[in-house]
């Protein structure tokens, strides 16, 4: 949540910047914000309740003690959301406060899996930040799924060796 009238140079959809640009951006997004927050819902939970069930969790985490009238979000609307929000299809090319946020949540997730990199490494989680890349898939195959790995989600929820190794 920004003053009105804040202007962030730089500040752009955070898949049209690089690692880099959003980690410089990141600390001036947060001094100039009146309001930032993050939702995240660990991988055993999306496991427990579902993706659907999740996002909403992560929007309403996020929404935890911020006194908004409306939230922007990106994308198509989310069904029984429940705090006060608009939804804006590619948001994030659209409005600033949704540009900043894609950029603090991808800041964060990167730190998230530069952090399990080093507590789970041979999977290469700096470098893939957790997507299914030839590499990391093959790491999955080598070592079976670690902690963090979203047991309903493929390749282990098809394939049997990989969540008896994680049992």
């Amino acid at each position: 949540m920004f003053p009105p009238e804040t202007v962030l140079t730089g500040v752009n959809d955070s898949k049209k910047l690089s690692g880099g640009k959003r980690k410089r951006l990141f600390p001036i997004i947060i001094e100039k914000s009146v309001y930032c927050s993050t939702g995240i819902v660990e991988p055993s939970e999306i496991d427990t309740v579902g993706m659907a069930q999740a996002v909403r969790l992560s929007f309403t985490r996020a929404a935890l003690g911020i006194p908004a009238d409306l939230f922007l979000i990106d994308g198509l609307p989310v069904k029984n959301l429940n705090i006060p929000a608009e939804f804006i299809v590619k948001g994030d090319s659209k409005s600033l406060s949704i540009a900043a946020a894609s950029i603090i949540a991808k800041v964060t997730r990167d730190e998230i899996m530069i952090e399990a990199d080093r507590k789970y490494p041979g999977y290469g989680f700096a470098s893939n930040k957790g997507y299914g890349s030839a590499g990391h898939m093959e790491a999955i195959r080598r070592l079976g799924p670690c902690p963090i790995h979203r047991m309903s989600f493929a390749p282990m929820k098809n394939d049997a060796q990989l969540r008896f190794r994680f049992e």
